[in-house]
């Protein structure tokens, strides 16, 4: 990578499966190490079902590339709208609320700023967050997630 704004893509799946590992504590070089050595979680009894065998084929087939993902952030290729209520699920454990109806697509969610953030980091181009933090710095605000118009 050339230039310092760009950041490594990665699938909306490859995104979640490094976010499940993430939320089990492990450091950057843990999740690098386990991954690149298939030392990872053989069931997962989520709702995802996660197969980590797919994040190693990944991280084997592109090491520079998942190892960048991994200590510098990632941008996610093409998001869906349960992509990313499934996402904030996986990666703040928050349940996030899934609005479907017609022309009217939102995922709403209480964020602190730190986790808006890290939302608007990750979200792939055609999203945009509405709304402003309210409340004392760490305080959760509402954020709604919508398809850029």
């Amino acid at each position: 990578m050339n230039e310092v704004n760009e950041r490594v893509k990665l699938s909306q799946w490859d995104a979640l499966l490094m976010e499940s590992l993430r939320v089990l504590g492990w450091s950057d070089d843990e999740i690098i190490q386990k991954t690149m050595q298939g030392e990872l979680p053989k069931e997962d009894t989520s709702i995802y079902e996660f197969n980590y065998e797919e994040l190693t084929a990944f991280a084997t087939r592109e090491p520079e590339t998942f190892e960048a993902a991994v200590r510098t952030g990632y941008q996610i290729k093409y998001n869906t709208i349960r992509g990313i209520r499934s996402w904030i699920n996986v990666a703040f454990k928050l349940e996030p609320e899934l609005v479907l109806d017609a022309g009217n697509e939102a995922v709403v969610a209480e964020l602190t700023p730190a986790q808006q953030e890290r939302v608007a980091s990750v979200l792939s181009h055609g999203w945009v967050i509405q709304g402003e933090h309210a409340g004392a710095a760490e305080e959760a605000s509402r954020y709604v997630i919508v398809p850029q118009a």
